[in-house]
């Protein structure tokens, strides 16, 4: 069980990594969760059993025999499991650890949307300031912002996807139960996985420099277009063209796994 959740922590990278500009952990404050706004989609389309790579690897990441943690009660397991894995590693730093698997669901359903709940976030804010260059009329993202990002995206691709298909698969009815929690009584949290993957997969490439306006407080894309897009697709743009490539290259090869049985039907 030391890896039980890899694959959980790997897709909060590569797609959580998304939304943590300013997002800061408030421990103190209940944590609640909004209803979505789409409906259910009826019937399933990329059943979890699918995904189930046909052998496990020489080196077990799970202990089939130990039974699942209930869903709140598993943010100890989860804790337990992230200091094992990333041993050496502050985890503080970089995940939000209670209500982990709840923060995780609303985080990908929310990602197509225009606003992520930030007080819901299963991983902490990337570190440093957002960073521009110009002034008034002439506001660019500074390319020196972009590196902020590259802890996170290292982590990632260090993980073979096909190795913690097999954990995720375990573990999934506490995913399937918290979606369900959030409102959808009958839907499918893999189906709803993979369609944000493919959103997000579907972000226009945008090339350096990125324009950007400041009508008040906060900044916003130049670009009428761009700024018209989900939450996902914004900030994708925003952590720049290289870093882009890089997430949508590890999203690819997790929605490979997890699709694989229902692809080849």
């Amino acid at each position: 069980m030391k890896k039980a959740f890899l694959l959980l922590v790997v897709l909060a990278l590569a797609i959580g990594l998304i939304g943590y500009f300013r997002v800061a952990r408030q421990p103190q404050v209940p944590v609640t969760y909004p209803i979505p706004e789409a409906p259910d989609t009826p019937g399933i389309l990329y059943p979890i059993e699918g995904a189930a790579p046909k052998s496990e690897p020489a080196t077990p990441v799970i202990d089939p025999e130990k039974p699942l943690p209930e869903l709140r009660e598993s943010d100890e397991r989860i804790e337990d499991t992230l200091s094992r894995l990333f041993a050496g590693r502050e985890i503080d730093k970089f995940f939000v650890l209670d209500n982990f698997i709840r923060r995780f669901v609303v985080m990908v359903d929310n990602l197509p949307r225009r606003n992520l709940p930030a007080t819901h976030m299963p991983t902490k804010p990337v570190p440093g300031n957002f960073l521009v260059v110009g002034k008034d009329q002439n506001l660019e993202i500074d390319p020196a912002n972009y590196r902020r990002y590259a802890p996170y995206i290292q982590l990632a691709e260090a993980v073979e996807p096909a190795r913690l298909v097999a954990v995720y698969v375990r573990f999934y009815p506490l995913f399937q139960e918290a979606y369900r929690e959030l409102g959808y009584p009958s839907g499918y949290f893999n189906d709803r996985l993979v369609e944000v993957i493919d959103h997000l997969l579907a972000v226009p490439e945008v090339s350096h420099p990125i324009r950007l306006a400041q009508p008040k407080i906060a900044y916003q894309y130049a670009n009428p277009e761009l700024e018209s897009l989900s939450a996902g697709r914004k900030i994708l743009i925003r952590m720049g063209p290289e870093n882009a490539a890089r997430v949508k290259s590890i999203l690819r090869r997790y929605r490979r796994e997890l699709t694989a049985a229902s692809d080849r039907n």
